[in-house]
């Protein structure tokens, strides 16, 4: 396949630093709107979470009727009726355990109530900028060719590396697959993690990585930069078009996928990612919290005025 010619990079840096002043005005014009919410709203919602209260107060009385051994066995059968070759099924959740402190991860979640400049202030230390700005000009030449075929600039992308895992340093210390059939066990939120097993499953049956590979954090993102399930299995990518979708141990599979998935959710290339914009829109389907993803567009802003 040919790609379309792009802007070089200095171009590429002049003119996203040109969008960026003018996003950040129309910013400006934006904050003199205030919107106040009224008391009756509040009632509602009041009302509403009450009710959603009392709802799950119902669903947890059902959820773990069965012992954590005889849910594991109805789960196996379900991957059997999903398509899951049985190799992968016994290599995969012969002998899982429950692992009480991946609900203990789950239940004390406060890292995003901070505010922007205590995140921020944490997370893109002047060390990591610096390891930041290395591996720009370490992965230069990949990062230009995933910028080419997905539009997102390299240093987005170095952003979220670092903020993910450091660089691939820090990974997780979890068993994806204990963690994940310990959370769908879980009353919580059952669905979601019961579908992202069956996808850690499909991930060893296509090939990409074996069971015991797959180590990662408490709640089941894998990879240098954190893909749950369920988007590794559909945006990873090898890079050069051979070997497996490995994105634990290959960096360059890890960017790209990275790139794989902000394209697939509406990046536009050659725009600008500041709050506000629709390229920060994406990154908050990367991460929902705002908190996080204005990190992501602070230290990606930071890289590119690297020298």
């Amino acid at each position: 396949m040919s790609w379309p010619v792009t802007r070089t990079k200095r171009e590429r840096r002049q003119h996203r630093h040109a969008a960026f002043a003018l996003e950040t005005g129309k910013l400006m014009m934006r904050e003199i709107l205030v919107t106040r919410i009224t008391q009756t709203f509040a009632g509602a919602i009041v009302l509403a979470v009450c009710a959603l209260s009392w709802a799950n107060a119902g669903i947890a009385a059902d959820c773990q009727r069965d012992n954590f051994g005889s849910w594991l066995e109805g789960f196996k059968q379900e991957a059997t009726t999903q398509g899951i070759s049985p190799r992968t099924i016994a290599s995969a959740l012969s002998g899982v355990i429950y692992d009480p402190a991946v609900i203990a991860h789950d239940h004390s979640q406060s890292v995003f109530q901070q505010s922007f400049e205590q995140f921020s202030g944490r997370m893109v230390s002047p060390d990591r900028l610096r390891k930041g700005a290395n591996m720009l000009k370490r992965y230069g030449s990949i990062l230009e060719r995933i910028e080419e075929r997905y539009g997102v600039p390299g240093s987005v992308l170095v952003a979220i590396w670092g903020l993910e895992t450091d660089f691939g340093v820090n990974q997780g210390k979890f068993s994806t697959i204990r963690s994940l059939a310990t959370l769908a066990y879980d009353c919580r939120r059952s669905e979601k993690f019961r579908a992202e097993l069956l996808d850690a499953l499909r991930i060893i049956d296509r090939g990409d990585l074996t069971s015991s590979e797959m180590i990662g954090a408490w709640a089941g993102e894998i990879g240098q930069t954190q893909l749950l399930p369920s988007s590794y299995f559909r945006f990873a990518i090898a890079f050069d078009g051979y070997g497996p979708r490995d994105l634990i141990h290959s960096p360059q599979n890890a960017l790209a996928s990275t790139a794989n998935y902000l394209k697939n959710y509406g990046w536009t290339r050659d725009q600008p990612w500041t709050e506000g914009s629709a390229n920060f829109d994406t990154l908050k389907k990367w991460n929902e919290s705002e908190v996080y993803a204005k990190t992501v567009a602070y230290f990606a802003a930071r890289l590119e005025k690297q020298p």
